[in-house]
């Protein structure tokens, strides 16, 4: 626990002085968000904005990590060390997307096809990884099983090795594009996106902390309900990390924003959700514990389908948040109810997880 307490208070205190230094260095260089023309109109004030501050999450992240491993004078494992890099992979993709708006002074960044490429070579590194680094107890970080509350019965590997291997990078590129392009969605209001994302890692850092003390390879005698994961007290040490970087970037990133985190933070963020859910045998229990990124980008898959299929639309605006801006809600208070409401997912996921394990006992 001791760990966990120096990861988040070092990433926090990174984050919250680190912001403003970056802050001052993106103003200097005129580094601005570029704000689309056919979003609310609210938002033409925020154009010029500095963009990028994910660099700072991401910075903050690792300190954290660092940190709390040299204090309790414990190595790194290979767990702790693939999400980081796949946050950092993540991250730098939507830096160099920032990057690309801000040196074409306009709002679209990398093309798409590009992005995709990009994200494919970090998602499959990554998938292939997970599957390597066998531990003293032959674990490996990743598992071919897809995973509810913990691994199920439906194993990939059962189609054959290298069938399973080419499914579970597919099954982990999906999660990792989709998730990182929800947070990259929800990613629309001061605040929003950072707020959100440090409730979701809060429960994550809870779920790993639980299954640290609950691990297979503590005991002797194994207890019924203990947990196959490699290495949570690793994932535990970077889930409180990014809880400890969002809050302290939140502080500049409130209602009227000092800054914004960009694709380099949402993309990073995004992507280290989704290794979360594959790490800790958790990938269908990440809906619930993401359940407002999950919200956000099913209003906008809805408004376009509705959209394509009848020409009519089912919310003023697209993603979900502008929708309540067009009715008339202040920016501050859709943020907020948004955060409840991923509050009470994340409280809804934490509640399914615990009586799992309570039912095997």
């Amino acid at each position: 626990m001791l760990a966990i307490l120096i990861s988040v208070a070092t990433a926090l205190l990174a984050s919250l002085l680190g912001t403003p230094v970056l802050v001052r260095f993106l103003r200097k260089r005129q580094y601005g968000q570029f704000i689309r023309e056919d979003g609310p109109t609210t938002h033409l004030v925020k154009r010029g904005t500095p963009t990028m501050g994910g660099v700072v999450i991401i910075f903050a992240t690792i300190v954290g990590y660092a940190m709390a491993n040299i204090a309790t004078g414990r190595g790194p494992n290979a767990s702790g060390i693939l999400l980081l890099a796949l946050m950092a992979g993540m991250g730098l993709i939507g830096f160099l997307d920032d990057f690309a708006k801000i040196r074409n002074e306009r709002s679209l960044g990398l093309t798409p096809m590009v992005k995709i490429v990009g994200q494919a070579v970090v998602g499959i590194s990554f998938a292939v990884a997970a599957l390597q680094f066998r531990n003293d107890y032959h674990r490996t970080p990743g598992s071919t099983r897809i995973s509810f509350v913990r691994d199920t019965n439906i194993n990939l590997a059962h189609l054959g090795a290298v069938a399973g291997l080419i499914l579970f990078i597919i099954w982990a590129n999906f999660l990792i594009t989709a998730w990182s392009n929800a947070v990259n969605l929800t990613d629309g209001l001061d605040g929003l996106a950072s707020g959100a994302c440090a409730i979701a890692f809060a429960g994550y850092a809870f779920v790993t902390i639980w299954q640290s003390y609950q691990t297979c390879t503590s005991v002797v005698n194994p207890a019924a309900g203990c947990y196959d994961v490699r290495d949570p007290r690793d994932l535990a040490i970077v889930a409180a990390a990014i809880v400890g970087a969002c809050l302290g970037f939140l502080w500049h990133n409130t209602s009227p924003a000092a800054i914004f985190m960009g694709d380099t933070g949402s993309l990073a963020l995004g992507g280290a959700f989704a290794g979360l859910t594959i790490l800790t045998q958790t990938e269908i229990l990440g809906v619930l514990l993401g359940g407002l990124f999950v919200v956000i980008v099913m209003s906008d898959v809805i408004q376009i389908g509705v959209f394509k299929a009848t020409g009519r639309r089912v919310f003023r605006m697209a993603p979900l948040h502008h929708h309540f801006e067009l009715k008339g809600w202040k920016e501050v208070t859709i943020v907020v109810r948004f955060w409840l409401i991923q509050a009470l997912m994340v409280a809804c996921g934490i509640g399914i997880f615990y009586a799992e394990w309570l039912a095997r006992q």
